[in-house]
């Protein structure tokens, strides 16, 4: 006579335990942080880049934890080797660089038609390791005169311990609305726009829409403005935010209606 009432209780538990596991995997945000990583750093190694090269060859050295520069202006494509050497150093921004950068590019940076490809060798960003090409196309002007790029993003980051590894693609707009007109790459600011996907730490893929474009300083190493969407799955969309202009690392998430934060 007892079964029926503990077989009952069984199912309620479990069922309990099935809500409570799926409300945890709802309110889940990796796919948010994974995304912001590998935008961050793939940003990074493009800022590093214009750094260490200006339209008439190297700059003065900005940072000096880069151990070597060796750029080729005979051979086409020409190319750029940003080496940062085989331990890490801590740059002007605080962060730890090891490995190296490999830029090729057909022209000038400001002239319409040049293409620029970033490719990491064994990089590593604050011990993450960073693989991939970022490839950048001088796109000309827009119709208000802002110089615009054409980007394409596909990569990986791996965890300092080598737990996981996150993919990311991504296809994007950058727009250069200020410091265009100074030699400094410190006062230079661009919008991005556009969209991409990736497969997260866990191995869930995702899909992604910057609904409010994300506003780049180069002077800060952080995204200091802008929203996207993202979609894991056929999980509920995530609304990320970066906030409306400070440089901060603070990232807030909506998941469910419940707001996250992260660094």
């Amino acid at each position: 006579m007892m079964r029926k009432p503990l077989l009952l209780a069984a199912a309620v538990l479990a069922l309990a335990a099935c809500r409570k596991e799926q409300a945890e995997v709802d309110r889940d945000y990796t796919s948010a942080v994974d995304d912001n990583l590998a935008e961050n750093f793939f940003n990074d190694a493009l800022k590093q880049a214009d750094m260490a090269a200006d339209e008439n060859g190297l700059r003065d050295a900005l940072d000096n934890c880069i151990d070597s520069i060796a750029f080729d202006t005979v051979s086409m494509p020409h190319t750029l080797y940003i080496d940062f050497g085989t331990d890490d150093c801590t740059g002007s921004d605080g962060r730890r660089r090891r490995g190296a950068l490999l830029v090729t590019f057909t022209g000038p940076y400001r002239a319409e038609g040049t293409v620029i490809t970033i490719t990491t060798v064994d990089y590593h960003v604050n011990d993450y390791l960073v693989e991939g090409t970022k490839t950048v196309t001088n796109m000309g002007a827009n119709s208000d005169g802002d110089p615009y790029f054409s980007v394409q993003v596909d990569g990986t980051v791996t965890a300092p311990n080598g737990d996981w590894t996150a993919e990311h693609h991504a296809t994007r707009t950058r727009t250069w609305i200020a410091g265009e007109d100074t030699a400094t790459p410190w006062d230079d600011v661009y919008l991005i726009t556009g969209s991409g996907n990736g497969v997260n730490r866990n191995g869930l893929s995702y899909t992604l829409s910057i609904t409010t474009a994300l506003r780049i300083e180069i002077g800060c190493p952080y995204i200091v403005s802008g929203k996207l969407e993202i979609t894991p799955g056929s999980l509920p969309t995530r609304y990320v935010d970066f906030g409306v202009g400070s440089c901060d690392a603070t990232v807030s998430v909506t998941v469910n209606g419940v707001v996250f934060y992260f660094n």
